[in-house]
């Protein structure tokens, strides 16, 4: 039994990467295939009548881990350059607007209409006006550099606005103002806790040489964000502050650190340290959304009152962004409006909901069925997207050329 399970899980591993490298090819997201494969696993174990334990509850955790470990991920690519302050502005301008206007025009039908509390009709809304950030970035990689960071930013902070805002909602729904005095002074407590966990991390990061290294350095930052849950601060935004100052050493190198800091090794670390936590977060991100589409109720998803109450959510959620980013921010539409995928997020906070606060109007089934077409409205636009025409001179490609006429020859005569 033991070879087979060992056989099983390698056999999804090599799966999960043949997906990863057919959708830079077929622009089919490689999470729609995850789940498909998780379905299809489901239908042969109950063909065959196997006894699979339930692993339903290991769910969350996978999903945890794997969105700070993709948040962790997206900053570490991400670089602070004062010509890129008009888009960090409009990224993060475009994820509070949206979901905050998604969370009214929702709540204020489900209150109007359908007779539900303002708390559960607002706890409901949330986790679906928030953009996942573990599917954005990961379906992302075959757009422009510019555009997959106005992605990587704009999920970034929708995921710790939604994650802010329903945790305020769940916890403080009884008092606005006691509310919002805690949520400034948890603010204020995170930001001096990112500081001194980046401090710390980033040193241990420079000058520990044991051989395990990484390792103790991603599980410090999952304990600490874990801890910060725990305490109902915005963990999330640790992660990000963290990831953001080890990709911008460059700042701290203008500093007195630099008596102290060798920066050619500690970028030579900081990039191991990223391809590490590039294939861990491949691993687990794999793992979660086979075992979504596993536990996820077939029937359900073939039911006609959930096909269209999803299909209306997801049209308001692509009609108001469509409106925002021509009207507003006056941005070319496609690509960018078809990214605002559902996913990761989505499911842990719906499942953070608790009992006497759910509607019935809006289930499990119906999350799944939402996270699908925002998903295919996401493969949609990169099958959409093009890439500019390379034009070849004499056997070299535009970008070449032009390296070659800024003075860039010696490293091209090298072909």
């Amino acid at each position: 039994m033991t070879n087979y399970i060992i056989l099983a899980l390698c056999v999804i591993v090599l799966l999960s990467y043949l997906f990863d490298i057919t959708s830079r090819f077929s622009k089919v997201p490689g999470v729609i295939l995850l789940i498909g494969l998780g379905i299809v696993i489901k239908l042969f174990v109950n063909m065959l009548g196997l006894r699979i334990p339930n692993m339903q509850p290991i769910l969350p955790v996978l999903g945890t881990l794997g969105l700070v470990l993709i948040v962790m991920e997206a900053s570490l690519d991400i670089k602070l350059e004062k010509k890129k302050t008009g888009m960090i502005i409009r990224s993060v301008s475009s994820a509070i607007v949206l979901f905050a206007v998604f969370v009214l025009i929702a709540t204020y039908f489900l209150v109007k209409f359908k007779g539900f509390s303002i708390t559960s009709s607002l706890l409901n809304t949330i986790p679906l006006a928030i953009i996942s950030s573990a599917v954005a970035i990961s379906s992302s990689s075959g757009l422009k550099a510019e555009q997959r960071e106005f992605i990587i930013y704009e999920s970034s902070f929708s995921d710790i606005a939604g994650i802010i805002v329903f945790d305020f909602i769940l916890l403080h729904h009884g008092s606005v103002t006691e509310g919002l005095f805690s949520i400034l002074i948890k603010g204020l407590i995170t930001t001096v806790l990112a500081v001194v966990v980046t401090s710390i991390l980033s040193i241990l990061l420079h000058k520990t040489t044991y051989h395990v290294n990484y390792v103790i350095i991603l599980t410090s930052v999952v304990l600490v964000y874990v801890l910060a849950k725990i305490s109902h601060l915005p963990a999330l935004f640790l992660v990000l502050v963290f990831g953001l100052a080890l990709s911008n050493n460059q700042f701290a190198e203008q500093s007195p650190v630099r008596r102290y800091v060798d920066f050619e090794k500690f970028r030579s670390d900081i990039e191991s340290f990223k391809r590490i936590l590039g294939e861990l977060t491949f691993l687990i991100r794999s793992f979660f959304f086979i075992m979504f589409g596993y536990y996820t109720r077939t029937e359900g998803l073939l039911n006609f009152d959930n096909i269209v109450i999803a299909l209306i959510i997801t049209a308001v959620i692509f009609i108001i962004r469509w409106i925002f980013f021509t009207r507003v921010l006056k941005m070319p539409a496609i690509p960018l409006v078809l990214f605002a995928p559902r996913g990761l997020i989505t499911i842990l906070l719906f499942m953070s909901i608790p009992q006497v606060f759910r509607l019935q109007l809006i289930g499990e089934e119906v999350i799944t069925l939402v996270i699908f077409f925002s998903i295919f409205m996401m493969m949609t636009g990169n099958i959409m997207h093009r890439n500019e025409p390379v034009q070849v001179i004499n056997g070299m490609q535009n970008r070449d050329f032009i390296d070659l006429a800024e003075g860039d020859i010696e490293s091209k005569m090298d072909f």
